[in-house]
């Protein structure tokens, strides 16, 4: 929703221009210094990181306070970072989405993914569903099968417990470590796991099984989980141990993929407080390979039905903000499907990848939201003066420059992957013609 200069949720209705405005605007305010037309109590601070320098944590939390006035200055100063850092290559990667169960033991506020036993169609996808699926998206030239799933419903529902008893697992992280090892052996694919919260034990053992694993913080606030809060039947949103699964990937030298989700009731400086939690990780660890930033999406039949979703201006300035706080060497994200007519705009905010986009399989977490077609997102990408470019669930540096991120079951497949840049080989003509 919008914010006020306080950084307090607002509730105005007000969804802003469209973006075409939006981004005649930005494009309208480009200038040679980067800083002009900011607010005074911000051009320190956007300079900090426009000169290479790290924005301290008491300089950002000045971002909350900007204006509307200030919001294309950020964009074009976020811009000239990332072209700075990652340049005007713009990544997405082909996948399949694969909802192993949708049994969770969490009770989010804005959730539709989650079943119960009794709504379920399936309680797990069986291995030969799976194995179809992948082979499916295999000839279709993607490269990632995304598993999201439920957390650990087994110790909600003894119906999960049931399942996966006769299937020899104990539990549903057993299961997707084995579903996961037979797409390596089946197909060309590779694992990308979204399971949640995990112990070191568990994700020592998934490390070998995936090029990459991700889970979003989604918010640091403690707030968020308090009576009459998205998370408050929710155990594992909890800052804490969402904060400690993201170290634990770090130290195991996990290849990993985090963010933010805007617009659940934080405040602009809660926001803050999570991208600086996000940069503190990566700085100790150099783990982090993404960082999500993703809108909330009302969606009828749950509790937050009735809350309005994010402006564009919001979602433009938490971009160009992030960008800002984390540095010109993040690879930075907006999913494209929960902005469809929005999505071209946030490049002039500062991102440099679209995440990962599936020809076959829908967004089950997001089943309203469809994926734009990949020619139509080659066209929209490059009118704007860049190039689409698929990756690998792997980010093509920590193939090419930190390859110890590569689990050593999967250097061959990897590498067999990857062209010259780490980028998927055979390019962007595997997927899209010249025309949208």
């Amino acid at each position: 929703m919008p914010l006020s200069k306080t950084g307090t949720p607002s509730h105005s209705g007000e969804q802003g221009p469209p973006a075409r405005a939006l981004a005649q605007v930005v494009g309208l305010l480009e200038a040679d210094d980067p800083l002009s037309g900011l607010s005074d109590g911000l051009k320190e601070v956007v300079d900090t990181a426009i000169q290479g320098g790290e924005i301290a944590p008491g300089e950002a939390y000045r971002l909350a306070r900007s204006t509307p006035d200030d919001l294309a200055p950020l964009c074009r100063a976020a811009s000239v970072l990332r072209d700075g850092g990652m340049g005007r290559d713009v990544s997405f990667s082909p996948k399949v989405f694969i909802p192993l169960t949708r049994l969770c033991r969490d009770f989010c506020g804005y959730c539709t993914f989650r079943q119960a036993p009794h709504e379920a169609e399936r309680l797990y996808m069986t291995p030969e569903e799976v194995l179809a699926v992948a082979r499916a998206g295999e000839r279709l030239g993607c490269t990632e099968v995304l598993f999201t799933l439920g957390e650990r419903p087994e110790q909600r529902y003894p119906e999960a417990r049931e399942w996966l008893e006769g299937h020899g697992y104990r539990t549903t992280l057993e299961y997707l470590h084995d579903v996961s090892r037979l797409v390596l052996r089946e197909t060309s694919m590779l694992p990308h796991g979204n399971p949640g919260t995990m112990s070191r034990r568990e994700m020592e053992q998934h490390k070998e099984v995936n090029a990459s694993m991700g889970m979003m913080i989604e918010s640091t606030s403690p707030r968020l989980s308090e009576v009459g809060g998205p998370h408050e039947f929710a155990p594992s949103k909890r800052p804490r141990a969402r904060v400690k699964t993201v170290e634990i990937a770090g130290e195991l030298k996990i290849a990993f993929t985090t963010g933010i989700l805007i617009g659940i009731g934080e405040t602009r400086l809660e926001r803050i407080e999570s991208l600086l939690a996000i940069r503190e990780l990566h700085r100790h660890y150099g783990h982090v390979q993404e960082v999500i930033v993703q809108n909330f999406r009302a969606k009828q039949d749950t509790p937050m039905a009735g809350h309005l979703d994010p402006s564009t201006e919001d979602l433009l300035w938490t971009v160009a903000v992030s960008l800002l706080i984390l540095g010109p060497n993040v690879n930075l994200q907006v999913p494209p499907n929960l902005s469809y007519d929005d999505y071209p705009v946030y490049l002039l905010a500062g991102i440099n990848d679209w995440g990962g986009i599936s020809p076959l399989t829908i967004d089950y977490v997001n089943p309203e939201a469809p994926w734009p077609q990949i020619s139509q997102l080659r066209h929209r990408t490059e009118e704007l003066g860049f190039k689409l470019r698929p990756r690998l669930p792997l980010y093509p540096e920590y193939i090419i420059e930190n390859d110890e991120y590569i689990p050593a079951s999967l250097v061959e497949r990897i590498k067999s992957l990857a062209d010259g840049e780490g980028y998927v080989k055979g390019g962007i003509e595997r997927y899209a013609s010249d025309t949208p």
